[in-house]
């Protein structure tokens, strides 16, 4: 998972940045397809945990394994630019090639879609936290070639309720739900607050008491 973030000089290099970005929103991607067929579930949650360990292997740069690893400010636009828009990239090619194969997804990613827009955006925002917090925790453990704790942080997410913005993207995205829908407002609202809070959580191990 790329971490140095940097400013891009090279389009080129840029281009292969956000072509990394992409590749994992498609393997994220892939983790809510296979958890929507088997119907969720424990089944849903640990199928899911696939694509972030593909993530990892690849080192792909992925939203919440990226934010809690940023070391200055600056590192921001990349991180917003490069990655999390790669990423939702990724996630709405994913969206429209699954769904045009296998219908029987929009229906599903729309019942997901509308339980996110049942809670307010601050219960989002909060879901969102330890979601980040457990994805972060989750990636440097794997970096030490240690990978319990993810096999068992993406079931942890998920069974809890938690929010991960980049799989949300594709379940709104294969939704085919938009801002002018009744929920749409909500939905998007909620969605800025999972962006939000999964960066918040990411950097909550950065918290230090003497």
């Amino acid at each position: 998972m790329i971490t140095n973030l940097k400013i891009y000089d090279s389009i080129f290099d840029g281009f292969a940045y956000s072509f990394s970005a992409i590749l994992a929103g498609i393997c994220i991607s892939i983790g809510c397809i296979v958890n929507l067929m088997v119907g969720g579930g424990i089944p849903g949650a640990i199928l899911f945990t696939f694509g972030l360990i593909t993530v990892v292997h690849y080192k792909y740069a992925l939203y919440t394994g990226t934010a809690g690893f940023i070391n200055e400010w600056k590192d921001l636009p990349t991180l917003i630019w490069y990655v999390l828009i790669g990423n939702i990239a990724g996630c709405y090619i994913t969206s429209e090639v699954s769904t045009y194969a296998i219908p029987e997804l929009i229906d599903k990613a729309q019942a997901i879609v509308q339980s996110r827009a049942n809670v307010n955006e601050w219960q989002a925002f909060i879901r969102a936290i330890f979601c980040g917090f457990l994805m972060t925790a989750a990636v440097k453990f794997a970096r030490e070639e240690k990978w319990l704790p993810l096999l068992f942080a993406v079931p942890v997410f998920i069974l809890a309720g938690f929010y991960h913005s980049i799989a949300d993207a594709y379940y709104i995205t294969a939704s085919n739900i938009t801002y002018n829908d009744i929920i749409g407002p909500q939905v998007f609202y909620n969605y800025g607050m999972c962006i939000l809070g999964n960066f918040v959580g990411c950097n909550l191990y950065r918290i230090k008491f003497k």
